[in-house]
């Protein structure tokens, strides 16, 4: 089994890379999304695979390194709704230096990234390479796998 690759978007006065890093080695459920889509993406994750930490509309910039240590269950959130999943993450490590929207949308290696082609889904896939990619303009010699 590979580990796959994903980027979450959270604004930060809602939930913040602080606030997750603080949520500690427990983690949280990403709770509230209420895309089909998006929905489906956690449903296909696995234990252990990694995704970026996004700040939306302010900073719009990838912040941090999360893993997935809860695989999808029911959204505490959706008050009953069994049509809404989470997953639990973790924060596993900061971007040293955060890639912007900006230099992603400028950088031809991202021209098909969700991030550029889907702005408004809020947990998205990542190819190896654009993580990879990524990881090595915010500084992280060795990426977590």
């Amino acid at each position: 089994m590979s580990v796959a690759h994903w980027l979450y978007k959270s604004e930060p006065a809602a939930w913040s890379w602080e606030q997750q890093k603080a949520a500690g080695e427990k983690g949280t459920e990403w709770t509230g999304v209420r895309n089909y889509l998006a929905r489906n993406n956690m449903r296909a994750m696995q234990l252990g695979d990694k995704g970026f930490f996004y700040h939306s509309n302010e900073g719009l910039e990838i912040v941090g390194i999360v893993e997935v240590c809860a695989l999808s269950h029911p959204d505490s959130t959706a008050k009953g709704d069994d049509r809404w999943d989470c997953v639990d993450i973790r924060a596993v490590c900061d971007i040293p230096k955060p890639v912007s929207l900006k230099d992603i949308k400028a950088n031809e290696k991202f021209a098909k990234m969700s991030l550029v082609t889907s702005m408004r889904l809020s947990v998205q896939p990542v190819t190896d390479e654009e993580y990879l990619e990524i990881c090595r303009l915010g500084g992280l010699d060795k990426p977590p796998q």
